[in-house]
């Protein structure tokens, strides 16, 4: 039985389509004309072209942030993984955590970013659930539900890419990895983060809460049978083949068949990602050889971009 935890009307949601200048240095946008509601915005979600993927200029429908969340436990590093079905792309997949930027936010990405966090990684330990706190601020609790007053967990952030993304005049903190998707015309900056629980969160279990049209509203639900949010175990600090999720501080081992990852996990050239999504098993196949690039040049390895230069 799921539990309703919020209702909103979607069109209480604004935001701005972008003009964005890549060159091989870096990437800069802007906002361009007026706010766009929801429905206004997915109708500018169409494809768009670049002849050139380190140089070009594009007005793109929107820009969205996601969160690469590392998390420790038992003693190994896991990337946090959510599924997410996508009704106006007619698919369901695993991805980063995520979210629009509304406008107001469009030169403070990265508060989206911490936000969506909030929101969409919920923990649960001993019966009451944790807040969360980035350096000096704290995670919103969007949800009626009994947050620990006296645990938290802690965000912070982790690599940054090499070349830098700007908002106007405006250098972006934490260097986030950008991509411009061009099915979906808009622009996506992915933060490198760090959660870390606190000592007395013993027994954790995480769950996946997500927004979804329900008879013109958004509603988020707690789905306690389906949690949702995937642990991706890590070894020295490259992804391997496993997938699991977290229950009561036990990994649940989780099957990968027919599975299907979004396009931050598919390949990307210069700026560029053209595809869609990308299935498990090729992004798998695709690793040895990522693998041995980063050993050889010293990288770290990201999805989908393939690497960020400390």
């Amino acid at each position: 039985m799921s539990k309703l935890l919020a209702r909103k009307a979607p069109g209480t949601f604004k935001t701005l389509p972008l003009y964005v200048e890549a060159t091989a240095d870096g990437l800069n946008y802007r906002g361009l004309g007026l706010p766009l509601n929801f429905a206004q915005m997915l109708e500018r979600r169409r494809p768009v072209e670049a002849a050139d993927s380190q140089r070009f200029a594009l007005e793109l429908a929107n820009l969205g942030v996601s969160v690469r969340l590392t998390m420790a436990w038992q003693g190994r590093d896991h990337w946090l993984l959510v599924r997410q079905q996508r009704p106006d792309r007619g698919d369901t997949v695993l991805k980063l955590i995520s979210g629009y930027v509304p406008a107001h936010e469009l030169n403070l990405p990265l508060l989206t970013a911490i936000q969506e966090v909030a929101e969409e990684c919920l923990i649960e330990n001993g019966g009451s659930w944790l807040g969360g706190r980035y350096a000096d601020t704290w995670l919103p609790t969007p949800y009626p539900l009994r947050y620990h007053e006296d645990s938290h967990f802690r965000l912070s952030p982790l690599s940054g890419a090499a070349r830098p993304v700007q908002c106007g005049n405006l250098m972006l903190m934490e260097r986030p990895r950008a991509y411009v998707h061009l099915p979906t015309a808009s622009l996506q900056l992915v933060y490198d983060l760090r959660l870390e629980l606190p000592k007395d969160c013993r027994q954790p279990s995480l769950f996946h809460v997500d927004e979804r049209l329900e008879d013109g509203e958004l509603v988020a639900r707690l789905e306690r049978r389906r949690p949702d949010i995937y642990l991706l175990p890590l070894t020295n600090g490259l992804p391997t083949g496993e997938l699991c999720t977290l229950r009561r501080g036990e990994l649940v081992a989780a099957s990968t068949r027919g599975l299907w990852l979004s396009e931050g996990f598919a390949a990307q050239d210069g700026w560029l990602v053209r595809d869609e999504r990308i299935r498990w098993k090729d992004w798998q196949a695709s690793r040895p050889a990522l693998h041995a690039r980063v050993k050889r040049l010293g990288e770290t390895w990201a999805p989908g971009a393939g690497y960020q230069t400390r």
